[in-house]
């Protein structure tokens, strides 16, 4: 059961052997894997194909990407992309981005909670795009909802315990 393009349905991929899978990696992406385990390609021809049918990815998906590319050595996507040089993948067949930190790396991302004790209380923050929101409002930094919470200043990082962390992934 093709669909269009040639290309085969989402249920058709657990009947397929290597060479189709390599196929259809061949067909999707200019190159054939360099792996050829069946389990990572289904998953990964999947994945395209249900991304595709839905228009994409929807921003949460492609925010939690650039966070894992983030994450990442750059030396891995150097030596990724002289391998596609290599087997002389077709340039409009790749992509090249650059990964531009625009949030502060000690932050959560959009819509986590930030969780604190304070003396027999709980506090409670929602990072939001630009901002944070406590006890029904809206804040520009974790200082002023710490000074709010405290009534003294507080380096917001510090009172929620962020900078810890950050000292402890090093």
């Amino acid at each position: 059961m093709k669909k269009r393009g040639g290309l085969p349905a989402i249920g058709d991929l657990p009947m397929m052997n290597a060479p189709q899978l390599q196929a259809v990696h061949r067909e999707l992406f200019g190159a054939e894997h360099p792996i050829a385990n069946c389990q990572h390609l289904r998953r990964k021809i999947a994945w395209h194909l249900q991304a595709a049918k839905n228009d994409g990815l929807p921003e949460s998906v492609r925010q939690y990407a650039i966070a894992i590319a983030r994450g990442t050595e750059l030396r891995l996507r150097i030596s990724e992309n002289a391998a596609r040089r290599l087997a002389q993948v077709p340039l409009e067949q790749t992509v090249t981005t650059t990964v531009i930190q625009t949030r502060d790396a000690r932050l959560p991302m959009p819509g986590s909670l930030i969780v604190k004790k304070y003396k027999a209380e709980t506090v409670v923050v929602k990072v939001l795009n630009e901002g944070f929101e406590y006890d029904g409002r809206r804040f520009a930094s974790l200082s002023a909802i710490a000074g709010e919470i405290t009534g003294t200043r507080w380096n917001g990082f510090a009172f929620f315990g962020l900078e810890k962390e950050r000292r402890r992934a090093r």
